[in-house]
């Protein structure tokens, strides 16, 4: 089989909403031209994606058999733990800021560089643990400029649920949900320890009465990326399918 890849690209972008440099990652596909639109791939915890998920290869591979629709990832790395935690955690001290980055400054500096859709469904939110969380609330929020959510066992507290309950238009958006039967006593980054499956059970089930357009489905295992990396090929044929 010929072993076709893509590059990814490391560039440094200011964001006004947390006044601080960020670090993007871009993988931009082989055979990449501007005259073909792209969908955009926004992954959390973005390093970990490339180098954990190996989510670049598993979109090639797709991309081989012509499964998907041509697609570009960034990836938004995190500087550290407790960087994370006041990111993503709902609430936190800059999770707000956050959600606008992504709204307000990300979307339209990957729409002026990089031949995108323009709109909703061609953006797709990533993230795995917090980071899906981060990904589902930030799609709540700016429905018109995310359309497509991928959680990897999501972190699903009151103020998520109380997003979802709120949101007047479940058609709007497209979701990919999974969790780990295992993921029944998760550490988190501050110390504690929580149950991560009935909470997602729960959101399944809010989303489902509510009339979400979802997939959920519960996988054998637990919260490391051993099963979310095995998980990702199902993720993007889905999320990116060209049926």
């Amino acid at each position: 089989m010929n072993q076709t890849i893509g590059r990814i690209e490391e560039i440094s972008f200011f964001s006004t909403s947390l006044q601080e440099e960020l670090t993007l990652l871009v993988y931009l596909p082989v055979n990449y031209t501007p005259l073909h639109k792209h969908t955009v791939v926004i992954a959390q915890d973005g390093r970990d994606y490339f180098q954990l998920g190996k989510a670049h290869r598993v979109i090639e591979r797709l991309r081989e058999t012509e499964e998907i629709d041509r697609t570009i990832i960034v990836g938004i790395p995190y500087k550290n733990v407790h960087d994370r935690k006041e990111k993503y955690f709902p609430n936190d001290v800059k999770n707000a800021a956050y959600i606008r980055f992504l709204a307000h400054e990300l979307a339209p500096y990957i729409d002026a560089n990089y031949p995108t859709y323009q709109m909703g469904k061609g953006r797709v939110l990533i993230g795995d643990s917090l980071g899906g969380t981060v990904s589902f609330m930030t799609a709540l929020m700016y429905p018109h400029t995310f359309g497509k959510i991928v959680m990897q066992s999501p972190f699903v507290d009151e103020t998520v649920m109380n997003l979802a309950k709120d949101f007047k238009n479940p058609g709007a958006l497209d979701l990919y949900h999974v969790i780990g039967t295992e993921e029944t006593a998760v550490k988190r980054t501050d110390g504690q320890v929580s149950d991560f499956v009935e909470p997602n059970r729960e959101l399944n089930k809010l989303l489902t009465d509510r009339n979400f357009i979802t997939h959920y489905e519960e996988f054998e295992g637990n919260h490391t990326w051993k099963y979310w990396q095995a998980d990702l090929p199902k993720a993007f044929s889905h999320i990116l399918s060209m049926k």
